[in-house]
């Protein structure tokens, strides 16, 4: 279907395949947050930027800021981005097609004639994907003074964290102070990295939540014996029970996800001790890794988790240690307001939409602490992401940075009236 829309297409995907280009050769597409290759790749956005009449700079946290003054000075700043530092063989699109789309926005509106009140900024994260020292989204959290103090000592490769941050143009020392008051709203487009959108052939999906991240420990204890010698009905076998442990996860998981509200569960990380041949499994430690759009949800597994364990424990005759939760995170909702302007949006430009939450974490779910945040979805072939063969279409993603231009144009008038 040929749509007459406010964005180029064209420099879009110039933008894409150029950044794309700019990779480990025998690793596309890897630019990872920190390397030669990033800063590479951010020396080729900013160049952009500057073309497109943006004010640039690199702010505390290390991200690279493009700016484009608007008509009415202390209305505070419409914001839009993503990231495009990449996964290790996977980030064609994931983020980078987030900072292009909102980079077109700021050089439609220049090709239109169309001055806004509000200020408006376009944003490179740094290090949203988990970066060479463990932690991810450093950039976002670090604008609004979300970033742990204790992280900047994080130690890789013979430099600290605070050090790289310096390398990339950030001022670490200060980034415990850091807040950004002046965001008047904020806005997101990823791709989905799953298969809804295309399944369902919708054009875009406004997501109304980050769903949660809650990360859970199980260690299961049994006894050490000869695995030819010892009988089978006198085994404490560790692992028979984590086997079931996990395949009834993944049932109560699925079973959960049938209900309202995205759900899903995964036994990632499974250890087992002593991991020999010939010897009956003494000891196997699994890692959860829990997401839950509504928090109640994530509630209800972890109590049933709780006594399913103390079953599981009779019934294999082993010992199971109370599951313990090694990281925590709450869902984060979209601003509502905003969940209507991107409806609206996608009206505006014949876009065909469905609400949906993100089952990965993003950059907005930082933002939105601070600040009315908002994101939406474009499709991806058959939900692939974090893989070469990550792929989406460049009509797409010029549908969803149109989305975005109409979503800013509605967000410059509703914003100021509310502050009239």
């Amino acid at each position: 279907m040929t749509r007459n829309l406010p964005v180029n297409a064209g420099r879009i995907a110039e933008d894409i395949d150029a950044l794309a280009g700019i990779t480990e050769p025998s690793r596309p597409w890897t630019r990872r947050a920190f390397s030669p290759l990033f800063l590479e790749g951010r020396s080729y956005i900013e160049a952009r930027m500057r073309a497109a009449g943006l004010e640039t700079r690199t702010d505390a946290a290390g991200n690279l800021i493009g700016k484009r003054r608007g008509a009415v000075d202390g209305l505070g700043t419409i914001m839009l981005g993503s990231h495009s530092d990449t996964v290790p063989d996977g980030g064609r699109f994931d983020g980078t097609a987030g900072v292009v789309a909102a980079l077109e926005v700021a050089r439609a509106l220049s090709d239109q004639g169309i001055e806004l009140d509000h200020d408006l900024e376009i944003v490179d994260f740094l290090a949203e994907e988990v970066s060479i020292f463990g932690v991810s989204c450093i950039g976002s959290r670090g604008m609004t003074g979300q970033l742990p103090e204790a992280w900047l000592s994080r130690v890789t490769d013979g430099r600290d964290l605070a050090e790289a941050i310096a390398e990339v143009g950030g001022r670490p020392g200060v980034l415990p102070q850091q807040n950004r008051p002046d965001i008047a709203g904020f806005l997101e487009l990823h791709i989905e990295q799953g298969p809804v959108l295309e399944n369902e052939k919708k054009d875009i999906g406004i997501v109304t939540a980050i769903a949660g991240i809650t990360r859970i420990e199980i260690i299961v204890e049994g006894r050490a014996d000869h695995a030819g010698t010892t009988p089978m009905d006198s085994r404490s076998d560790a692992l028979v029970a984590a086997a079931q442990l996990v395949l009834d996860i993944r049932n109560a998981a699925a079973a959960r996800a049938k209900t309202p509200g995205h759900f899903a569960a995964t036994v990632g990380e499974f250890r087992i001790e002593p991991n020999a041949a010939n010897v009956v499994p003494s000891k196997v430690v699994l890692l959860i890794d829990g997401r839950a759009e509504v928090r109640n949800d994530m509630e209800a597994f972890s109590e049933w988790l709780d006594e399913h364990v103390i079953k599981l424990a009779i019934a294999y005759e082993v010992s199971i240690k109370s599951p313990m939760r090694v990281s925590d995170n709450y869902p984060t909702p979209s601003d509502a307001g905003l969940l209507k302007t991107l409806e609206k949006a996608c009206e505006t430009v014949g876009a065909k939409h469905r609400r949906m939450a993100s089952g990965a974490g993003h950059d907005m779910a930082w933002i939105a602490k601070v600040a009315a945040a908002a994101m939406i979805f474009v499709p991806c072939k058959e939900g692939r992401s974090h893989s070469a063969d990550e792929w989406a279409e460049n009509d797409d993603i010029a549908l969803g940075a149109a989305v975005l231009f109409e979503a800013v144009l509605d967000m410059d008038k509703s914003l100021k009236q509310e502050n009239a």
